[in-house]
This record gives structure tokens, sequence and C-alpha cells, in this order.
């Protein structure tokens, strides 16, 4: 009898959302497990097979000194280790902090301020170990997700596109919204995934899938001033689901100015 492969997913500072993206898998979740082993998933069930395990699924950002000792336990028992959503590529949402002081805003959430330990940044999964592969997303996509779990099974190379939102908008039909109708739109510098839902609806990307390959940021925000578009507003579009990967934070920081 074949051994199935052990896959284990982790959680760190999020929202759960890419983790739910496996149980939405639905028809295609029995195939999953018929093909690998789903050890340690706590989103799913309580049941904890003990690793090593071949394939972990990681996300969240390290926000807590706890945080950065246990991704190096989760490393270690981990043969392939993808990272998935922004917050495991990018830092997240929470990685906003890193332009500001953190102590201000726990001492506006927190009644107890004094329990809170956390620490001044909020960073992606590489940032302190070795990932071998990072899906991108807030949340990632069903599609991509299967991809990268058949990928692995069958020892190849995630077939995942490094192309832009603007790519879709062509193969779906739907005129640029830009061009056409002068809306402000981070597709042309953000990596499709999402099948480029915004725009079909008349409203431009929001960057959920991060930075496309050779994103010109640059060029793009200087588009947005043609259109009326201030630099303020060009900060605040940068930072968001993926405000600390390089390239947006680059261009946020220069804007920012």
């Amino acid at each position: 009898m074949t051994t199935r492969p052990k896959l284990a997913v982790w959680k760190f500072a999020s929202c759960d959302g890419c983790q739910l993206t496996l149980l939405d898998c639905e028809d295609e979740l029995l195939a999953i497990a018929s093909a690998i082993e789903i050890a340690y998933f706590p989103e799913a069930t309580r049941g904890v097979v003990a690793g090593p395990y071949e394939l972990s699924l990681v996300e969240g950002s390290i926000t807590t000194s706890d945080d950065a000792d246990r991704i190096q336990q989760v490393r270690a028992q981990s043969e392939t280790l993808v990272s998935i959503g922004a917050c495991a590529t990018a830092g997240g949402i929470q990685a906003l902090r890193n332009w500001a002081d953190v102590d201000d805003f726990v001492s506006i959430v927190y009644a107890e301020p004094s329990y809170i330990d956390t620490l001044d940044t909020a960073t992606p999964i590489s940032d302190h170990v070795e990932v071998d592969f990072e899906l991108r997303g807030c949340p990632i996509s069903k599609a991509q997700l299967l991809e990268t779990i058949d990928a692995f099974l069958h020892g190849r190379t995630p077939n995942v596109p490094g192309h832009s939102v603007c790519l879709e908008c062509k193969w779906r039909g739907t005129p640029c919204v830009m061009v056409a109708k002068g809306i402000p739109c981070l597709g042309p510098v953000t990596q499709a995934g999402c099948g480029a839902i915004c725009p079909a609806y008349d409203r431009g990307c929001y960057g959920c899938f991060g930075p496309a390959e050779s994103a010109n940021v640059h060029a793009l925000a200087a588009w947005w001033g043609d259109l009326g578009v201030g630099d303020d507003d060009v900060v605040r579009a940068l930072r968001t689901f993926n405000a600390y990967a390089p390239e947006f934070r680059e261009a946020s920081d220069t804007y920012a100015r």
C-alpha cells in the first residue's frame, strides 16, 4: 500500500480566508483527500497526525516573537513549504503598522496594553524562513491552490501566472476601465488570479494578488495623475492587502514624501 504524503496547514496572523479556500474546493476536496493525507489542519479537524510533513501550507504574517519562533519549527518539519495569501507573502493588512508606531495602536485598541506582546512590524514568511513557493491573493485562488497541490504531487513547478490582470480583462472581453471610463485601476501592475472581477463591474482593480512581474508602478502612478489622482490617493491604493510587497512598498514610500 502506497503511503500518501502528509499535508499540514498552519495559521499565523490572518483572517483564515486562505485556509477556507481549501475547504471551499468542495467537489475537488475528496480527490485531494484521496491523494494526500490532511494530517494537520485545525480549521477543519481536531485530529492531528504527527510530522514531519511532506507539504505545508502557511497562512498569515509574523507579528509576535512567538510567531517568529514557531515558523522556524514549522520549517524544520516541512519538506516543502508554500506560503499562501497576501498576509503570508507580503505581510497583509497588518503590515500597515510598519509605517507607524505599533504602541500607538495598542494603546488605542486594548483596554490593558500591558498584556499585549507584539513585534513592531508584521512581515511575510519569507523574511524568516526559506519558502519553496508563494501563492498570492487575498484570498488565494481556488484554481491556483489546486494547481499548486497537483504540482507538488507530480513533482513539478506550479503553473501560476505572473502576468497582469490586464490580460484577464482581455480574455473575458472587458474594456479597459482606465481607457474607456477614466477609472483608476491597479490592474496593469497586479498579478492575475482573480479573473479580473472588479473591472468587469466597472471598478478598478484593488491589487489583491500583489505586484505582477516587472510591474512599473511609477508609470501607472503617472497615468493616474493624468486622471486627476493625487499622490495621497496613490499611496492609499498601494497600502492595502499587499502594502509591504517590495514593488508596492517602494512606490508608496516615494509618493508619501
